[in-house]
């Protein structure tokens, strides 16, 4: 398995409208295992993801899925920037395969 974990930036008050752009465009993309979005708890401005992808291929092919490339283009003008990202290596939990 392959998993990445981010702090996104969005343009100031515009979170919401961010992350709605980003669960539209997540549902049943081949190899996702899971993909969660969280509002950050303390800055109005941020958001967490989390993806497991069942192998790094997978990641990188849906960056070329037509859906996934609208909705890039959507969120772009959104994002104000990322604050972190960081690659894991999961190993099993809920919902994942062990």
């Amino acid at each position: 398995m392959f998993g990445l974990i981010g702090k996104m930036r969005s343009q100031p008050g515009k979170r919401d409208a961010l992350i709605d752009i980003l669960l539209a465009s997540s549902a049943e993309i081949p190899g996702c295992l899971s993909y969660v979005i969280a509002r950050d708890e303390t800055d109005e401005d941020a958001i967490w993801i989390t993806e497991v992808w069942d192998g790094e291929e997978s990641h990188q092919a849906s960056l070329l899925l037509p859906e996934v490339q609208e909705a890039i283009g959507k969120a772009r003008p959104l994002i104000a920037g990322f604050d972190s990202h960081v690659r894991t290596l999961p190993v099993g939990g809920t919902g994942l395969p062990g």
